[in-house]
């Protein structure tokens, strides 16, 4: 009961986060899930990383559906490209469903971490930039595909919704920033979609219903974060109109940095 509490505490910030930024929640929910899975000794060290893992992808399910709506309600979901861009990151969320279970946990440990520093790294750069426009064009519809297929792949295989690599994709190629933000929230549907599919077939000869698992996926700790998650995405979309987006994106990046060491050395 009080795993639950927890990832109900959790739910309530990521989903925040998910609905500000698009970034699904994944980079925090898993290096904070998988500390508490250690804590409380749901399962073997060793597991505890796809389970966080696999377990954040069917979280970021309801809170994607969640900050998409609102971001729908707002007008930020360009749907001139999002089929394109949600074919490619099925693809790629499906396959990597099925490779990360494959992996030693520590691979896994590492292309998070890396991952993660890398985004921070572009997160923090990008707030320091100016909002002048440039003149990148859009790739056509089948090259974007590809890019998103890869960028759906490296998502679902550490457990995120994919907007921490669509958003900063999209706006290269100069999309506006709140709708790459909407385009990224309704992806992380199809992302969380795909991805737990895979992750439930793959770990469904490893845990059992009756313990508490869908595959790979821990049901008490989802339950616990999408309870609040749902909640508080909308509130996160509504303030994009208000908060410094900037400001915010430095101190996330910081705050990633925290947590790939943690996930490094923890």
């Amino acid at each position: 009961m009080l795993l639950i509490i927890y990832c109900a505490l959790l739910g309530s910030g990521v989903g925040f986060l998910a609905g500000l930024l698009g970034i699904g929640g994944g980079l925090v929910i898993v290096p904070v899930l998988s500390s508490l899975l250690l804590y409380f000794d749901v399962l073997p060290p060793e597991q505890v990383v796809i389970v966080a893992i696999a377990t954040s992808l069917a979280s970021i399910l309801f809170t994607s559906t969640s900050s998409a709506i609102a971001h729908h309600k707002n007008g930020n979901v360009p749907w001139n490209l999002a089929p394109w861009i949600m074919t490619g990151v099925a693809l790629g969320a499906l396959i990597s469903g099925f490779i990360a279970a494959l992996l030693p946990d520590q691979v896994v440990r590492i292309v998070f971490a890396v991952t993660v520093v890398l985004i921070a790294m572009k997160m923090f750069y990008s707030s320091t930039q100016s909002d002048a426009s440039t003149d990148r064009t859009m790739p056509s519809k089948g090259l974007l595909t590809v890019f998103t297929t890869i960028t759906g792949g490296l998502s679902a295989m550490i457990g995120i919704g994919g907007g921490a690599l669509l958003v900063p994709l999209l706006t290269f190629f100069s999309l506006d920033m709140k709708k790459a933000i909407g385009c990224a929230s309704a992806c992380g549907i199809v992302i969380a979609l795909f991805g737990s599919i895979g992750y439930i077939s793959s770990g469904s000869t490893h845990f059992a219903l009756e313990d508490g698992f869908a595959g790979f996926v821990y049901l008490p700790a989802l339950f616990g974060i999408v309870c609040t998650s749902w909640f508080t995405a909308p509130l996160g979309a509504k303030s994009t109109h208000y908060l410094p987006v900037s400001t915010i994106k430095k101190i996330f990046a910081a705050l990633l940095l925290v947590m790939a060491a943690n996930m490094i050395f923890n």
